[in-house]
């Protein structure tokens, strides 16, 4: 059953607002895949905080114009358009695409915005394959931490080297 102009205009003004709030996007075609299948692919956006949007093409289009986004256009996309939307982690969306199309080769990925510039496919991918944003943060602290630690070992070392003569001088006075 078509949507009406009211359906289209809640469609448009929910993506729109996702859009602006986004930290990244990802453009996804995922026809052809089972029920079981995108359930699957929604279950993990749903985990990561990314939210799912499956809209027509020249509702999608509409939602770019207002944005200002003119250097995307979904016409050029093949096959239905989904969306995927964090608000939370800029990689988040296209680590979960691309990890779900290495199993799924019925998944394509088109593109995404990212810091309000469209982004080719490729560089969805090569930013799939970057860290979590809690990942990153845990090796900037391991980062920042060495030298503490090293410095620790150091004096530590002078301390088992005093205590290790004090107890040779003890065993040889034995």
């Amino acid at each position: 059953m078509p949507k009406t102009k009211q359906q289209k205009k809640v469609v448009v003004e929910s993506l729109g607002e996702d859009i602006k709030k986004a930290k990244a996007v990802v453009f996804a075609n995922f026809q052809g895949l089972t029920v079981s299948q995108s359930e699957d692919l929604r279950k993990k956006c749903r985990k990561e905080g990314v939210s799912v949007t499956v809209a027509k093409k020249t509702l999608l289009r509409k939602v770019c114009e207002e944005l200002g986004l003119n250097d995307i256009n979904p016409k050029t996309f093949e096959g239905g358009v989904a969306t995927f939307v964090s608000p939370l982690d800029e990689v988040a969306p296209a680590r979960i695409v691309a990890t779900f199309a290495k199993t799924n080769d019925k998944v394509s990925i088109y593109g995404g915005i990212l810091e309000n510039k469209f982004i080719a496919g490729d560089y969805v991918k090569s930013l799939a394959a970057l860290p979590s944003k809690q990942e990153l943060l845990g090796k900037l602290v391991g980062s920042i931490n060495a030298p503490v630690s090293g410095f620790v070992n150091v004096l530590a070392g002078n301390l088992r080297g005093l205590v290790s003569v004090l107890n040779n001088i003890k065993n040889a006075k034995a």
